[in-house]
C-alpha cells in the first residue's frame, strides 16, 4: 500500500486521541505535584501599591518582589522607531490590562490554590485606561509606558509614488474598514508543568507550545540559566493557532517557583482566563483610497492601517509583526503598480497581541476584497470580472509585487474562475432574481488571497526580530529492528504533521507508514527547530526529513547491495527492502548487519551509519506562496439581520499535496475559524477596559448549525524552490471567509443600498446598516 507523498493516509496521531490515550500537560503525573492559580488584575490600568499575602500561607504565595532575579520578557527589534516594553511575568509597579498576573499561588490542588488566590488582597491606585486606538493616539493620552512619549510601538512606511495613478484614475474609492478583536480558543488552553530533575541537573518544563526550542531559549534567558540546563517538552498539544508560539509569562513564573520550591508545579489555563487574560488578536482599522480606471483596472492604492496591539510586546515576534505583515500583504494577489502605506502599532490597556492563524492577512484580505467589490460597483461590472482583470496572471509568474513579495508559481485568475464555476456563478443572477420574487435576499461574494509560507532567514531578519530561523533540521534513522524513526524539533498540534513527515520519509524509504515512528517537540531528543508557525511545518520540517531520508536511502542501498553481492547502482528500494531483480534483503536484515553483525559488512564500510541528520530551507528566503479564491452564497433576513451561508467553495493551490485528506481537514478547520471572524467572534471591552465577553455565552463561536457544507477544489502548481514542490497551507483557509461572506451580504442587500465595512457582521450590525441606508435614502429624497 502506498504510504508516501499523495496518499490519503489516516493520521497516525488519531488512534491515541480517539482512545483517550493522548497525554496533554494536564494528564502528566509526577509525584508531589502542586497546582498553581494566579491572582490577576481586576483593573485595566493602575499603580500596584501593595500585595497582602494571607497569614500562615506566605510561603505559598509569590509576587514579583519574591523573584528579583527573574528577568522580564524583553523583545528587542532593530526596526527604526521601535519601542521596547518590559513584560514582567508578575506585575511589578503597574498593571496594564485586566487579567495581568500579579501573584502566583500554589497548593496541593487547583481548588485550594484558587481559594488561596481569592484570599490575596491587592491595593491598586486606578489610572485612566486607554481602551482603543483613537484614545491612545490623542495628544495628552495616558501613557502605558511612561518612558515613551506616546503610545506607539512602531510606525512603518511604504512610500510609493501615487502621482501617476491619481492623474489617470477616473474612479476613486475611499473606505474605512474595521475588524474585531478576537480570542483564539484552542481546545486546550495554555498549560505548563515544571520541575527540577536532580539526576539530569535540568529544569524540565512540560508546556503546551508550538515552539519548544524557542521556549527553552526564552526560559533560560529570563531565569539566567544555560540552555543546557533547561529541557522543554511539548507533549500532545490541543491546538495552537499562533497563541502558543510565544513565550508566556506563566511559563516563566511557574518555572521559577518550581526551581525555588524544588517541587513540581503545574498551571493549566481555564476558559475564563483565556477569554479575559489570554492573548487577543486581529483588531485592525483601515483607511483605504483606491485609484482605478473605467475598466476597473486598479492603478494605485493608498492606505493607513492601525493595529490595536495591547499592552506589551511578545517574544520573539514583537508587537509589530502584525502591522508589518499587514502593510506588506495588503496588495495580495493583485497586479498593482503604485502603492503607499503607513502602519501604526498602538499600545492599549488590553492583553498582548499574538500572531493568529493568517497573521494580518484576514484583515488585509477583508479590506482589499471589499475594495475590489466597491470598484466593480463603481464601474458597473461583475466583481469576478474585475478580479480577474487585476489578479496576477499565470503568464507573469514568477512575479515580484509592489512590496517585494516573490510569487513563485501559480495562476491566480484560473483559481478565481474555477471557484466561480464550482459555485455556479454564471446562473446565480437568475437564481437571485427568482429569490427576490419570493421576498428572499441572497447574494454572492468572492475573496482571493495569497499565503506566504515558510519564509526564512532574510525575511525575518528584515522585520528586526530578536530570533531569526535558519536551517530546519531533522533526523531519520533505521532502528536495530529495521523500522524507521524520524525526529523533528517542529511540532504537531492538530495539523497532522506527525503523519505527513512520516509520509515524506516513506517516499524515499518505501516502507509502510506503520513502520515509521515520529518524535517531536522535545528539546532533549530532537534536532533544533524554531518550531511550527507561519505555515512552515510541511515545507521546512518535511524538507529536512526528505533530505535525511534520501541520504538514508542511499546508505541502505550501499549496505543492501553488499549483502546481495551486487553494485549499489543495480538496486532499488521497494516495500521496505533493497531489491535486485528477484533477490532482496529486508530492512531488518540490513539493520542487523549494521548494529549486531558488522562482520557481514566490508572493512571499509561507511562509518556514518544508519542515522542521518540533515538541515534544510528552500533555495529562496522570501517563502513560497499558496493562493486560493473563496466564494460564498448567503441569504440575509432583513427583519432579524441573520445571515445564513447557503453555499461555500474554496479553490486552492498549495503545490504538492502530501496528504489530501489532511489538507482537506486544514481547509475545513480554517474556513470554520474564518466564518467565526466574519459573523460571530468579537472580544468586547467597556470604557474602563473591562472585558465583557468572559464566557462562551458571551463570546460567540460558530457551531455545526452555523457552518455550511464546504466544497473544495484543488490544483497543484509545484513550487520550483522546495522539496517535492510543496507549499505551506496551514493558515490559508482562515484568511478569506470574511471578505467573501461580507461581499455576499452586501450583494444580498444591494437593494437597500447597504455596504457593511465592519466585522463581525452580526445581526445588530446588519440591521443597523439597513436602518442607516434607509435614513440616508430618505434624507436624499
Amino acid at each position: 500500500m502506498h504510504s508516501g507523498i499523495g496518499a490519503r493516509a489516516l493520521r497516525k496521531e488519531d488512534a491515541r486521541h480517539l482512545k483517550g490515550k493522548a497525554q496533554f500537560v494536564g494528564d502528566i503525573k509526577i509525584p508531589d505535584t502542586w497546582e498553581a492559580a494566579f491572582v490577576r488584575s481586576p483593573l485595566a490600568h493602575a499603580r500596584l501599591v501593595a500585595i497582602h499575602k494571607p497569614a500562615g500561607a506566605e510561603a505559598q504565595v509569590f509576587t514579583a518582589a519574591d523573584m528579583p532575579d527573574l528577568k522580564p520578557i524583553r523583545c528587542e527589534s532593530t526596526l527604526p522607531s521601535y519601542k521596547m516594553s518590559d513584560y514582567p511575568a508578575l506585575a511589578r509597579d503597574k498593571v496594564r490590562y485586566v487579567g495581568e498576573c500579579i501573584a502566583l499561588c500554589i497548593a496541593p490542588t487547583r481548588a485550594e490554590a484558587e481559594d488561596l488566590a481569592e484570599a490575596v488582597r491587592v491595593d491598586l491606585d486606578p489610572l485612566e485606561p486607554v481602551v482603543n486606538v483613537g484614545t491612545a493616539l490623542k495628544d495628552g493620552a495616558p501613557l502605558l509606558h511612561e518612558e515613551w512619549n506616546d503610545n506607539l510601538f512602531l510606525t512603518t512606511r511604504h512610500d510609493g509614488d501615487l502621482s501617476e495613478a491619481r492623474a489617470r484614475a477616473t474612479v476613486v474609492i475611499e473606505r474605512n474598514y474595521e475588524t474585531a478583536r478576537q480570542a483564539m480558543n484552542p481546545m486546550e488552553g495554555k498549560g505548563v508543568l515544571a520541575h527540577w530533575d536532580h539526576k539530569a541537573e535540568q529544569l524540565i518544563v512540560y508546556t503546551s507550545t508550538q515552539v519548544p526550542h524557542l521556549i527553552r531559549t526564552g526560559i533560560s534567558e529570563c531565569l539566567g540559566l544555560d540552555q543546557g540546563d533547561v529541557r522543554v517538552i511539548a507533549p500532545d498539544v490541543g491546538g495552537g493557532f499562533g497563541y502558543k508560539c510565544v513565550l508566556q509569562p506563566e511559563e516563566l513564573s511557574v518555572s521559577w517557583v518550581a526551581r525555588k520550591t524544588d517541587r513540581p508545579i503545574r498551571w493549566t489555563e481555564d476558559r475564563r482566563e483565556h477569554l479575559t487574560a489570554g492573548a487577543n488578536t486581529r483588531q485592525h482599522s483601515y483607511k483605504i483610497t483606491a485609484y482605478a480606471d473605467d475598466s476597473g483596472r486598479l492603478l494605485g492604492l493608498d492606505a493607513d492601517i492601525w493595529v490595536d496591539i495591547g499592552a506589551y510586546s511578545v517574544w520573539p515576534f514583537t508587537a509589530c509583526l502584525e502591522a508589518a505583515q499587514a502593510g506588506g500583504n495588503l496588495p495580495g494577489p493583485y497586479d498593482l503598480g503604485a502603492y503607499a502605506c503607513r502602519t501604526y502599532s498602538v499600545a492599549t490597556n488590553k492583553p498582548a497581541f499574538t500572531p493568529y492563524r493568517g497573521v494580518a492577512r484576514p484583515g488585509v484580505c477583508f479590506a482589499m476584497e471589499l475594495t475590489m467589490d466597491a470598484i466593480a460597483r463603481a464601474v458597473g461590472k461583475d466583481p469576478l470580472e474585475v478580479r480577474c482583470l487585476n489578479l496576477v496572471p499565470g503568464a507573469a509568474m514568477p512575479y515580484t509585487n509592489v512590496t517585494g513579495k516573490f510569487y513563485d508559481s501559480g495562476d491566480y485568475p484560473q483559481a478565481a474562475r474555477a471557484a466561480a464555476e464550482m459555485i455556479h456563478a454564471e446562473t446565480f443572477r437568475a437564481r437571485q432574481k427568482a429569490a427576490a420574487a419570493e421576498g428572499r435576499h441572497i447574494g454572492i461574494g468572492f475573496a482571493a488571497f495569497t499565503e506566504q509560507s515558510a519564509h526564512g532567514t532574510k525575511v525575518f531578519a528584515s522585520w528586526g526580530l530578536p530570533l531569526v530561523p535558519g536551517y530546519e533540521q531533522a533526523m531519520v534513522k533505521l532502528t536495530p529492528s529495521g523500522t524507521v524513526e524520524v525526529r523533528s524539533g517542529n511540532h504537531s498540534f492538530g495539523q497532522g504533521l506527525e503523519t505527513t513527515v512520516a509520509q515524506v520519509a516513506c517516499e524515499w524509504l518505501k516502507t509502510d507508514l506503520s513502520q515509521v515512528k515520529v518524535t517531536m517537540g522535545d528539546t532533549g531528543l530532537t534536532p533544533y527547530s524554531t518550531g511550527a508557525y507561519a505555515s512552515r511545518g510541511m515545507v521546512m520540517a518535511g524538507g529536512a526529513v526528505s533530505k535525511a531520508a534520501e541520504e538514508l536511502a542511499r546508505r541502505l542501498k550501499i549496505h543492501g547491495a553488499h549483502l546481495l553481492q551486487c553494485q549499489p547502482e543495480d538496486v532499488e528500494i521497494r516495500d521496505g527492502a533493497v531489491t535486485d531483480g528477484l533477490s532482496s534483503v529486508a530492512f531488518p536484515e540490513i539493520a542487523a548487519a549494521w548494529y549486531l553483525h558488522p562482520d557481514r559488512l566490508p572493512d571499509d564500510v561507511n562509518t556514518a551509519g544508519l542515522e542521518v541528520t540533515e538541515g534544510y530551507k528552500p533555495d529562496i528566503d522570501t517563502g513560497v506562496f499558496t493562493y486560493a479564491t473563496h466564494a460564498a452564497i448567503v441569504e440575509v433576513d432583513p427583519r432579524s439581520g441573520r445571515t445564513e451561508i447557503l453555499d461555500y467553495v474554496i479553490f486552492e493551490d498549495c503545490g504538492r499535496r502530501v496528504n489530501p485528506m489532511i489538507l482537506d481537514g486544514q481547509s475545513y478547520g480554517g474556513a470554520a475559524q474564518g466564518i467565526g471572524t466574519a459573523l460571530f467572534e468579537e472580544v468586547i471591552y467597556d470604557a474602563a477596559g473591562q472585558p465583557l465577553t468572559s464566557t462562551l455565552a458571551d463570546y460567540i463561536m460558530p457551531g455545526p448549525a452555523e457552518l455550511p457544507h464546504i466544497r473544495l477544489g484543488h490544483m497543484e502548481t509545484l513550487s520550483p524552490h522546495t522539496r517535492h514542490g510543496m507549499k505551506g497551507v496551514g493558515e490559508g483557509a482562515a484568511i478569506a471567509p470574511a471578505g467573501a461572506i461580507v461581499n455576499a451580504i452586501n450583494d444580498a442587500l444591494s437593494g437597500y443600498g447597504v455596504e457593511l465595512t465592519q466585522i463581525p457582521a452580526t445581526p445588530h450590525r446588519v440591521l443597523s446598516a439597513i436602518l442607516n441606508a434607509r435614513q440616508a435614502q430618505e434624507a436624499r429624497a
